[in-house]
């Protein structure tokens, strides 16, 4: 019986996340009050905060999956490292893929009010722990191009992730001010920053 009262529960919170992504998308997150949620769930106001506190904290397990989904896309260039001979195309491809996850679990609208929020505020600085979060994970991948002699050994990975990624946030918050983004365009940012930077990280 137990887990059958887990399942629901879940069930319900899936139900009030579902809503609250579209509600998010069609009027904003600002604009989207919680008994809009909760009535688009089927759920009572009570219930929703019950779940999740408040209406941020809604939003912010919406962006956990984005998180997680950019977790899929590193995921899947170490599926298909073996392929990438040369650094500027992992990283490129470790940016594209993680683009187009982050994008598949938000939409584009919600990526736009959020990046566009202030910067001391609590979603952003949420955002700015998810781009952490990812920054880690590129250092990473640098330090084993550095152990397989595809780059210097004498260079900070951390810096250079950190670098490498603030720029890719600020494309993507740039990506995503057009309701119809111009993928080509970005890619080709994202490739010649690569370009400058690995170009002067290679071992010589």
């Amino acid at each position: 019986m137990s887990g059958l009262r887990e399942r629901q529960k879940e069930q319900r919170r899936e139900s009030i996340l579902r809503a609250a992504l579209v509600l998010f998308d069609a009027n904003g997150y600002n604009a989207t009050t919680v008994e809009q949620i909760a009535a688009s769930a089927g759920v009572s106001a009570p219930t929703v905060f019950n779940y999740f506190g408040n209406k941020q904290e809604v939003l912010f397990a919406l962006l956990e999956r984005a998180a997680n989904a950019e977790d899929a896309g590193i995921a899947e260039v170490w599926e298909m490292i073996s392929s990438l001979e040369d650094p500027i195309d992992i990283m490129c491809t470790v940016y594209s893929l993680v683009s187009r996850r982050e994008l598949d679990a938000l939409p584009i609208s919600i990526w736009r009010e959020i990046l566009n929020s202030p910067f001391n505020s609590t979603v952003s600085k949420e955002v700015v722990a998810m781009n952490d979060r990812l920054t880690g994970q590129i250092a990473f991948l640098f330090k084993w191009m550095q152990a397989q002699g595809k780059l210097r050994s004498d260079f900070d990975p951390s810096f250079a992730a950190k670098f490498m990624n603030d720029y890719a946030a600020l494309i993507f918050t740039k990506l995503v001010q057009s309701d119809e983004p111009n993928f080509d365009a970005h890619n080709s940012h994202v490739r010649a920053a690569t370009e400058l930077v690995i170009n002067g990280l290679r071992s010589r």
